[in-house]
């Protein structure tokens, strides 16, 4: 059995793949996120994301990235550790580590032919939806586990 780090791709890398999985007309799904403590919301938002194609990249933001976003304790586990436990989970294909803020510039390199995020954004408010759409793909949201965070989590720990 091949070792799950194989997923972990370099842009290049990742455009070469997306570029096979586009002649092999794979239906691919593109989410991202800090996946700082991996739990049962991600767990059940990643699975409901893969359904929505048939293959699915993951985008994780370096630790940089989570320190910008949540704060200078964060991120808890760092970015190999995120991203080899994502690249772990069998309905993940691929996994790619962005040091921006955001995911666009990895959303219009590799335009993938749906979009997902929790339905804690509007798709309005979806970075790279505009892009997606323009290039004839979908952009949806996946209803969230209630209850369920790493700030809960790490609220919790701390209490």
């Amino acid at each position: 059995m091949q070792e799950s780090s194989h997923k972990i791709c370099t842009l290049a890398d990742a455009i070469s793949r997306r570029a096979a999985w586009k002649q092999e007309n794979q239906q691919v799904v593109f989410t991202n996120g800090c996946f700082d403590i991996l739990h049962l919301g991600h767990v059940d938002y990643l699975e409901k994301a893969r359904q929505t194609g048939t293959k699915m990249i993951v985008g994780v933001n370096a630790d940089s990235s989570v320190r910008q976003l949540k704060g200078p304790t964060r991120p808890v586990n760092n970015e190999y550790a995120r991203a080899r436990i994502l690249a772990a989970l069998g309905f993940v294909d691929m996994v790619i580590v962005f040091e921006e803020e955001t995911p666009l510039n990895l959303i219009n390199e590799l335009l993938p032919d749906v979009l997902v995020k929790g339905d804690d954004y509007s798709i309005e408010t979806i970075i790279g939806a505009k892009e997606v759409i323009a290039n004839g793909g979908k952009v949806t949201t996946i209803p969230l586990v209630p209850s369920y965070s790493t700030t809960n989590i790490i609220q919790k720990l701390k209490n």
